[in-house]
């Protein structure tokens, strides 16, 4: 059963109708409503669909709950699966799947498929792979909403009782939680090179040679500062390991916990190591626009001209080109193995891979 005729409610009703499900919708203008849903599913009045099913989603906003309680004595016995997500974290003092269960004490609640988008519930398999959190105070409850998932092709994760549901309903709205730290990071050690190459590429020739070098703050500062973030960045992906390591030494024991500050650290390198190759990465994309400036083509031909009215014939120095063509060499082998280590970081690949071989890459 699916209670609501909202987007969410309508793809769920078809996902279930595609994955084998008998579905009856309850709506409170099923006439109206009838045509949103799929032809497999029925649609009436919400006491019908109740009476008709056994597992039934509440797709209702927390607001709309107390309208249920008309319906107390025919939900008694059922498993109501509450799938609603709130507008800001924390925004009530109880999670909506415990103010679900105190309206309906006769009724097992379980908290599921809020971190489901409409749209994974429409894609069908191509977004099977996707987890949906489950939790609640009776097993066999959460059995059968897991069960139910995995007919779905989603993946059932269970998080325990129903205290865990203040959580799963603050994951949808979290914003890259996980990235926060080092995103800051990244920006403040840009902003400590970019002012210090700044100084030194644009401010110092002005101060002491009177040289207006402003063009180059878009590219070339910008250029110069990428990789010094880049190799800082990566350096600090393995230190906390050494510095784990030394902990673990000094005190002759791998059980003794690590500082917090230490520990958040580790836990956020993966982090810091995607953003030491996005910062790479873009110092490689940087690198090739630079011939393409047209400050670069002036110096040219301000170059060109002056060996004209020198009259040199080459001004080939073999040693600078040698130091080039070795450095551009070196830097693109870096950036390809930075990229190995980037895509193995990756949950996915580095699933596929056993420790051993990930250790190797390492």
């Amino acid at each position: 059963g699916v209670l609501g005729s909202g987007d969410f409610a309508r793809s769920l009703a078809v996902r279930l109708v595609c994955s084998g499900f008998k579905v009856v919708v309850g709506s409170r203008n099923p006439k109206r409503k009838a045509n949103l849903f799929p032809a497999a599913a029925e649609v009436t009045f919400q006491a019908e669909a109740v009476k008709k099913a056994d597992v039934i989603f509440v797709a209702i906003f927390r607001e709309h709950y107390s309208t249920l309680c008309d319906l107390a004595d025919v939900l008694v016995g059922k498993i109501l699966v509450d799938v609603s997500n709130n507008t800001e974290i924390n925004h009530h003092k109880e999670s909506n799947a415990e103010y679900l269960a105190s309206l309906f004490p006769a009724c097992t609640v379980v908290k599921g498929f809020n971190v489901v988008s409409a749209w994974t519930l429409q894609s069908g398999a191509r977004d099977g792979n996707k987890q949906v959190l489950i939790c609640s105070n009776n097993q066999e409850a959460k059995r059968t909403v897991a069960e139910i998932a995995q007919v779905m092709g989603f993946t059932p994760v269970d998080m325990g009782c129903m205290s865990s549901a203040c959580e799963i309903e603050n994951i949808p709205l979290r914003l890259l939680p996980a990235w926060k730290i080092p995103m800051f990071l990244a920006l403040g050690l840009f902003l400590c090179f970019f002012t210090y190459n700044l100084i030194r590429q644009v401010i110092h020739p002005y101060i002491r040679e009177q040289k207006n070098k402003l063009y180059k703050i878009p590219i070339e500062v910008v250029n110069t500062t990428l990789p010094c973030v880049s190799y800082v960045m990566l350096s600090l992906v393995y230190l906390p390991g050494v510095l784990a390591a030394c902990s673990q030494l000094y005190y002759g024991t791998k059980y003794r916990r690590l500082p917090d500050w230490l520990d958040q650290w580790l836990q956020h390198r993966k982090q810091i190591g995607l953003l030491s190759f996005f910062c790479a990465a873009l110092h490689a994309v940087y690198s090739l626009c630079l011939p393409m400036r047209r400050s670069h083509r002036y110096l040219l031909i301000e170059t060109a001209v002056k060996q004209a009215v020198e009259k040199k014939m080459t001004i080939w120095v073999e040693e600078e080109v040698w130091r080039m063509e070795i450095y551009i060499s070196v830097g693109i082998i870096a950036l390809g193995l930075l990229s190995i280590l980037a895509i193995t970081s990756l949950p996915s690949i580095a699933n596929s891979l056993n420790w051993r071989e990930f250790s190797f890459i390492q």
